[in-house]
């Protein structure tokens, strides 16, 4: 396995003496200190049990917009719907408005019953952004603080953890800022994506960042970003001093991965960092029956949807041109069985696959900002509704 460890394994220095230890979100312990991080059209229950199956974690169910629903969309409730046996129900909300954020939370607790609530300030979306929210919020300290409070003052005994990136580009930085209210405000934790607005998907991660912070503040702080393999993870920690990690785009199409995670901060070798190609095809048909198993869509729907994660399944595999596109054109159950059997079983995940990136990408970019958005931090501020637009991303 030692292969696969990068050679910054073996260069950077712990800090802290590099311990791994359990963490607590209010009455929530996690004994291994990994969160799914949540995704719009990702992170829904068939995907989340999914994941649970290779190891403990806290599973984050996808975003949601606080004024959908408050309004009682039916899509959004679907959204929000959790698993009979999950042991945690945690959920991330998305609001701009502190009066709706209030009423959502109110919402949560009452007809779902969720443990835990964590709000997403780290969308770049241009359609976002440009009215202020995601990734622009944080700029306005007293609208920032004015959120945040009314969602824990709602939540109760409720854990709320907030996410956040480290500003909108290397001029203007918030990230401090953001951490010092979320403590304030009486949050239980942070997320850091440690990059800008600007930078969007691009280069690496900043872990320096993410040190400051730790130093920063006394809640704890959950590193974000190139997390690709469990030995990243390990690294993560003990070069910023983070009490945990939330994995994004480095557990698509692999949710093995969180086997990994589990033993390396347990202190044990990894076991499936190179899966086999058998491994994948029996994950993707589980995959879809258990999306079958919770919509009652048609199947074709279910299946089509599907084709992103029959794409980052099988990225950094050899498994031919042709087996790809018939992969994004599959229709069916059937179909989808058809073409996993023609798989090479016995196929190990060459190394060079290990840490092939999935799903968003790009950037730099320029962000789109309301005029005179970076003028005065603590301009007092309310956002329309066209800054709530239900996207994935952070």
């Amino acid at each position: 396995m030692t292969a696969y460890r990068s050679a910054l394994n073996e260069s950077l220095e712990p800090v802290n003496n590099g311990e791994i230890l359990p963490v607590d979100l209010g009455p929530i312990r996690l004994e291994v200190p990994v969160v799914l991080a949540p995704m719009a059209g990702v992170t829904d229950w068939p995907f989340r049990s999914l994941c649970s199956n290779f190891g403990a974690a806290l599973y984050v169910n996808q975003m949601i917009t606080a004024r959908a629903l408050v309004e009682e969309n039916a899509l959004t409730w679907k959204l929000a719907e959790f698993g009979v046996d999950e042991p945690i129900r945690s959920i991330q909300l998305y609001g701009t408005d502190p009066k709706y954020v209030s009423l959502a939370v109110h919402m949560l607790k009452d007809r779902i019953g969720v443990d835990h609530i964590d709000m997403n300030f780290g969308c770049p979306a241009p359609k976002v952004t440009k009215n202020g929210g995601g990734a622009a919020i944080p700029v306005k300290r007293r609208l920032l603080a004015s959120i945040v409070e009314s969602a824990v003052d709602a939540a109760g005994d409720v854990p709320v953890t907030i996410k956040f990136r480290k500003g909108i580009d290397d001029e203007h930085l918030t990230f401090l800022d953001s951490g010092r209210i979320a403590e304030e405000s009486g949050c239980s934790g942070v997320t850091l994506h440690a990059r800008t607005a600007r930078d969007l998907y691009s280069g690496h991660a900043d872990w320096d960042a993410i040190g400051e912070l730790v130093n920063h503040i006394d809640i704890p702080v959950f590193g974000n970003g190139d997390i690709w393999e469990s030995w990243d993870a390990v690294r993560m920690i003990r070069y910023t001093g983070a009490a945990g990690v939330e994995i994004g785009r480095g557990c698509l199409g692999r949710p093995w991965l969180f086997s990994d995670l589990v033993a390396v901060l347990s202190g044990r070798e990894p076991l499936l960092v190179q899966p086999s190609l058998g491994l994948v095809a029996d994950v993707m048909l589980d995959h879809v029956e258990r999306l079958l198993e919770f919509y009652d869509d048609d199947e074709s729907d279910i299946v089509r949807r599907f084709r992103k994660h029959a794409g980052w399944y099988v990225a950094g595999w050899p498994v031919g041109k042709d087996l790809r596109r018939r992969l994004h054109s599959a229709d069916s159950l059937d179909e989808l069985k058809s073409i996993t059997d023609e798989f090479d079983r016995g196929t190990l995940l060459p190394p060079e696959g290990v840490r092939v990136k999935r799903s968003h990408t790009g950037g730099p970019r320029k962000v789109s900002l309301p005029e005179n958005w970076l003028a005065d931090p603590d301009e007092v501020v309310a956002l329309s509704s066209a800054a709530e637009a239900n996207v994935s991303g952070g």
